[in-house]
């Protein structure tokens, strides 16, 4: 690899301009398969830097980018040794890029003449085995561009080679592909049911209760109560083959219900790649399922099927030719969002990304964390908090970070970033004038010095070379420099700032600007939100990411449900026993708690007087039993396990609004007063207090699963 061509020697493309300049060698193997089985390509590679010496490049002017090891040539996306190529040539620190073989560069047309345009700018040859190729020359411009489409349609002929045999081979039904969960591949090729039996019993029972509550939710959620996990065979790695219990979760299940091997059926590309959804440093994003034209065979070597009677679902999303129930009281999901924080909300508890909005039929938006409970079928939400306090927060700090005082301290943090820069300026011109001043004063010193002194001669000439390849690193690294320097505002752009901060306030709340005019705003000043609710208290933590990378902190408080999720519960109760004790009424109270500073656990000024005399009877305050009920009619006081509705509530601890809707719904029997003001006694004797305990447990949304369960159930029963 040291031996030089004849076309190559100094003098006919490469002069005295290039070698002053880097040499870099690209080195790149398209796969880390290649890097472990076909090292001596790498090797030759490397052995290119003895070619470049050869070439005329002393040997720390050569630069290896080997940064690209193990990624595919055909997109710049992810290959950063690639960009980094591109802008030393755009910086005019490159006179010779040297490969092993132009598809080592790029393999995408795209790529390729870009770099031949940014080398014919700069002045910047290419080589490769066979010869120097100079891309402002035309014969070699022609040549490099038919070596950039060979290299191109070689990916392509490779891939479509590729392509083909598997097509081939699957269209035979012996294309092996990875095996979903009950199955394993013996040594000898075949397909059969995984020897542990749980494995085998778990996906039945997954396919039977799918079966009967006929959603995918519902299977999570009968698993998790169950507390049954699926078996997963590892497919690669030191344990491969090795049988791991994990959690269910949504997308196992649903790859699971969709895959047409437990109805025993050979498919083969039911997935395709769209280019438009791929990441190019993800070769195996991109995937859209249910690609139309998908092929599929029966298997005759597949084993009986492991689910229940009926096939998994076909096209038309029929199980067994009996539909599937379906809800009829649904709503539309396609909701206008009121607020304009949902597209940068976030949420930390637990490290989840992203908070999903979610608006009642009452017009309340609200921010819910639903991650767990739609993925891996928790009972309830991560965290869930009205949008209110968060909108008004980030509003607040936005329009304060928009106003003069605000833009004016902006604009002098931007003049200081460019004193700082001028004052960095001047250092690196003072570097540079050091550097070229040795330089010139070792040129001096070597033309001062008598020829016959050839020993002292070829002292000062290494001197002088040594002075010179500083004085050029650090004009490199000045160009480097100078490329990373902001934006300078120019008096026209500071005065429109200006001018737009001066009645922002004024634009927000105008009546002509929209929620969408609002959203674009914070999007523009905002990068993301970073809420996190402190337990089931009040406190919400939230953090706002700006544009620009700092961050503000600050608390918000929101409403919740009950007084015992207050943080400051305890004080208030050891607070209203201080006053209860001193003989102050609950009006009295009311108004000493406002005084110092107590509120409500649903938001507002003032904790009632209400409130506080149901806290005074659950404390066992003495003001609390001075309290009695109106005395019943005669003949018809609250007998044997009657109660009244307010002693009830705090027999079970909820509120009484509560038990009017299980009143409303039937589960709790009543009867009125005949005379004014008619009040309710409901009855409940030792075994419904303890059906009420425990439907007062059950978790959010149980009793919607139930009803749809029993539809299912219905449906199936129905079936003939």
């Amino acid at each position: 690899m040291t031996s030089v061509m004849p076309w190559e020697r100094p003098g006919s493309k490469i002069d005295d301009r290039h070698l002053q300049r880097l040499a870099v060698i690209y080195v790149r193997q398209s796969t880390r398969q290649q890097l472990v089985e076909h090292q001596e390509s790498t090797r030759l590679q490397y052995a290119l830097v003895d070619r470049a010496v050869a070439l005329g490049w002393q040997a720390d002017r050569v630069l290896v980018i080997d940064e690209d090891l193990g990624k595919s040539g055909s997109s710049a996306v992810a290959r950063t040794g690639f960009q980094r190529l591109v802008t030393e040539i755009g910086l005019d620190h490159v006179g010779l890029v040297l490969g092993i073989e132009m598809s080592r560069l790029a393999r995408s047309g795209r790529d390729w003449y870009q770099l031949i345009e940014l080398c014919a700018l700069s002045g910047a040859v290419l080589a490769d085995t066979d010869g120097v190729y100079d891309p402002g020359e035309y014969n070699d411009r022609l040549l490099l561009g038919l070596k950039g489409t060979m290299s191109e349609a070689e990916l392509h002929l490779i891939k479509q080679r590729m392509w083909s045999g598997r097509l081939n081979k699957a269209r035979r039904g012996e294309l092996a592909f990875p095996l979903p969960s009950g199955y394993v591949r013996r040594p000898s090729g075949e397909v059969a049911f995984d020897p542990d039996e749980q494995v085998q019993t778990v996906i039945r029972l997954v396919f039977a209760q799918f079966e009967r509550l006929g959603t995918l939710h519902g299977v999570l959620r009968y698993l998790v109560d169950h507390d049954i996990q699926l078996g997963i065979r590892l497919r690669e790695g030191p344990d491969k083959g090795t049988l791991e219990w994990r959690r269910p979760n949504r997308m196992t299940l649903q790859t699971l219900l969709h895959n047409p091997a437990y109805a025993g059926i050979y498919a083969y590309g039911r997935r395709r790649v769209d280019p438009r959804r791929q990441d190019p440093a993800r070769p195996s994003t991109g995937r859209v399922v249910r690609s139309p034209g998908r092929m599929a065979c029966d298997d005759p070597e597949r084993p009986a099927r492991l689910h229940h009677r009926r096939p998994v679902r076909d096209e038309r999303g029929e199980t067994g030719g009996q539909p599937r129930p379906r809800r009829s009281h649904g709503r539309d999901t396609r909701r206008p969002r009121a607020h304009g924080r949902a597209g940068a909300l976030r949420t930390l508890q637990p490290a989840h990304e992203r908070a999903l909005p979610h608006q009642h039929s009452k017009a309340l938006p609200e921010y819910v964390c639903a991650r767990d409970m739609t993925n891996y079928g928790a009972q309830k939400s991560c965290q869930l908090l009205n949008s209110a306090c968060v909108d008004a927060f980030v509003e607040q700090q936005v329009l304060a970070a928009l106003t003069p005082a605000a833009v004016e301290v902006s604009l002098r943090a931007a003049d200081q970033v460019l004193a700082e820069r001028a004052e960095l300026e001047r250092l690196w011109a003072q570097r540079l004038e050091r550097a070229a001043q040795d330089a010139d004063r070792a040129r001096r010193s070597h033309h001062l010095a008598e020829p016959e002194n050839r020993l002292v001669v070829r002292q000062l000439e290494k001197e002088w070379e040594g002075a010179l390849a500083v004085q050029q690193r650090l004009g490199e690294d000045y160009d480097r420099f100078t490329r990373s320097s902001p934006h300078i505002l120019t008096p026209a752009e500071r005065q429109t700032i200006t001018a737009l901060a001066g009645d922002i306030e004024g634009l927000w709340r105008a009546h002509s600007t929209t929620t969408a005019d609002r959203k674009e705003i914070i999007r523009a000043v905002v990068d993301k939100v970073v809420v996190t609710v402190l337990g089931t208290s009040e406190q919400v933590k939230v953090t706002i990411v700006w544009a620009g990378g700092t961050t503000t902190a600050g608390e918000v408080i929101r409403p919740v449900q009950r007084l015992q999720q207050l943080s400051y519960y305890p004080q208030l109760t050891d607070r209203i026993r201080e006053l209860a004790g001193q003989g102050i009424g609950a009006n009295g109270i009311a108004d000493r708690l406002q005084a110092e500073g107590f509120r409500p656990a649903k938001g507002g000024k003032r904790i009632s007087a209400a409130t506080v005399r149901d806290l005074m009877r659950r404390l066992a305050c003495p003001a609390g039993r001075v309290h009695q009920h109106r005395p019943a009619p005669p003949g018809e006081e609250p007998g044997p396990d009657e109660w009244w509705l307010k002693h009830l509530a705090a027999e079970l601890d909820m509120t009484t609004s509560t038990l009017y809707a299980w009143i409303n719904r039937g589960w709790i029997t009543t009867r009125r007063e005949s005379c004014w003001p008619h009040r309710l006694i409901a009855h409940a004797d030792q075994r419904e207090l303890d059906e009420l305990r425990e439907r007062r447990t059950r978790p959010p949304g149980w009793y919607s699963r139930r009803i749809w369960t029993e539809t299912a159930e219905t449906a199936e029963q129905q079936t003939p």
